[in-house]
């Protein structure tokens, strides 16, 4: 696997769907994240994504910033994924297993100009890192029904 793509994956004892409607729930990301830079969600975007749909995000890395998002994929209950203004995506596979559904998300930076930029800046790692946070988040807003 390219170290331009960092994939986890966890089973959640949750069906698909609700899952996915938290994940397409931009309301929702600052609660799910792992990685602590999602704030808050900006007011003029959809209350659920679909295919297209653009949605903004108040961010903090250091300093507060503001990032727009795209959905580039959508399949209902089963993937969603949105992109980045510089070209990487953050995506969310929804797999029914034994036991309930495993979700992987991933951040795909293969097809990035700047991956090496990326990469020396740490993002797999820290990548990784946030992304094993948001899935364990994700499994404990389903057991807690925090929404």
């Amino acid at each position: 696997m390219s170290s331009y793509l960092v994939s986890e994956h966890a089973v959640i004892p949750a069906e698909p769907q609700q899952l996915f409607d938290i994940v397409a729930d931009p309301a929702m990301h600052p609660v799910i994240d792992g990685s602590g830079t999602v704030q808050a969600t900006r007011s003029d975007g959809p209350q659920r994504l679909s295919l297209g749909a653009k949605f903004g995000m108040d961010m903090k890395m250091g300093a507060p910033y503001k990032i727009e998002n795209t959905v580039v994929e959508f399949e209902d209950g089963r993937r969603i994924a949105w992109r980045h203004f510089n070209g990487h995506i953050w995506r969310y596979t929804f797999q029914p297993v034994d036991g309930g559904t495993e979700v992987t998300e991933q951040w795909d930076a293969t097809h990035v100009w700047n991956r090496l930029l990326l990469r020396l800046a740490g993002f797999p790692s820290r990548n990784r890192a946030g992304i094993r946070g948001t899935l364990t988040r994700l499994g404990e807003v389903v057991a807690g029904d925090a929404r």
